[in-house]
């Protein structure tokens, strides 16, 4: 994956500063430097175009993204990536009439890419009669949905379509993760509590559907030692545009997190960022610095590389 952001001269700045002792010996012609990041390269120009590669390219590239954003709020982001078209014509989205217009339970989840908040994943049931009003909501495209639009919906989805939800608390992820339980596996165990308890309220559906986020036979390994496995499940990759059982399960997945992430915000008084950033960085650092560091094993997922980031900052 390849990836181009083009940055201000005060990011450059910070760039230059984060990567001073990360640069490899030789430099590209007319790179500042070129450095590396865990499992991406980073190149940085003379003429601000800085060129992410690499398995991470993504999270690293969308890192200094943040950091743009946060220093030049006024001026339009411009970023690319070289894989785009390419990916577009792969990935090519065909959605099935047949799972689409049938009765389904389907899952989703939210907030395992984010430091702080928890992961929230919800099974919703819809049925036909369902689909014209959850299209004229507009969940049919709930990706392209802002926090804000979430906010207004959901409560009219919710009064209509029947789901059950599951909120696990940074802390037990803390309890939960170790070597033998990664965050898929966690995330397997989550989805298949919620789609037993709702297969087993006896609606009626033709598919059981989890948006893909591991292969079938890796999904089925991680419960393995789970005494009651919802069998059967269609796995599909950006299930929430193919079903909107799954769609309204991401919804509601999204508007239990944002509601549990104001609250946590509130609970230290002040504004946390979303996602894994430097912006994140910096409020875990606040955090550690007026509460102490046992705090943030409440509020933020450890095994996140931003906790080592976090500690640095506060051994300076």
């Amino acid at each position: 994956m390849t990836i181009t952001l083009k940055v201000s001269e005060n990011t450059r700045d910070k760039m230059i500063e984060y990567f001073q002792d990360k640069k490899r010996l030789k430099t590209p012609p007319y790179a500042v430097f070129q450095a590396d990041e865990a499992d991406t390269v980073v190149t940085l120009y003379e003429s601000g175009k800085v060129v992410f590669q690499g398995v991470s390219a993504d999270i690293d590239a969308n890192i200094w993204k943040e950091m743009e954003k946060k220093l030049n709020p006024l001026k339009k982001i411009e970023m690319t990536n070289s894989n785009d078209k390419e990916k577009k014509k792969k990935e090519e989205i065909v959605i099935d009439p047949e799972i689409y217009n049938s009765n389904c339970i389907g899952s989703d989840e939210v907030g395992t890419g984010d430091y702080f908040g928890p992961i929230v994943v919800t099974a919703a049931y819809v049925n036909k009669e369902n689909i014209p009003f959850l299209e004229e909501l507009g969940v049919k495209d709930s990706k392209k949905m802002t926090d804000d639009k979430i906010l207004e919906i959901v409560p009219k989805i919710i009064k209509k379509i029947p789901y059950q939800s599951l909120i696990l608390s940074n802390k037990e992820y803390n309890e939960k993760y170790n070597e033998n339980t990664n965050m898929n596996k966690i995330k397997a165990i989550l989805h298949n509590k919620v789609l037993y308890e709702m297969v087993n309220k006896n609606y009626d559906f033709k598919y059981v559907i989890v948006d893909e986020f591991a292969p079938k036979y890796v999904y089925y390994n991680y419960l393995k030692e789970t005494n009651k496995v919802v069998k059967n499940v269609t796995f599909l990759t950006k299930g929430e545009t193919k079903s909107l059982a799954v769609a309204c399960a991401s919804l509601i997945s999204r508007f239990i997190f944002l509601k549990e992430f104001d609250k946590l915000g509130e609970s230290v008084d002040m504004f946390l960022p979303k996602g894994a950033s430097n912006l994140v960085d910096e409020a875990g650092y606040k955090i550690v610095q007026k509460y102490g560091f046992d705090k943030l094993k409440e509020m933020a997922k450890l095994n996140f590389k931003n906790t080592l980031k976090i500690k640095n900052y506060s051994n300076e």
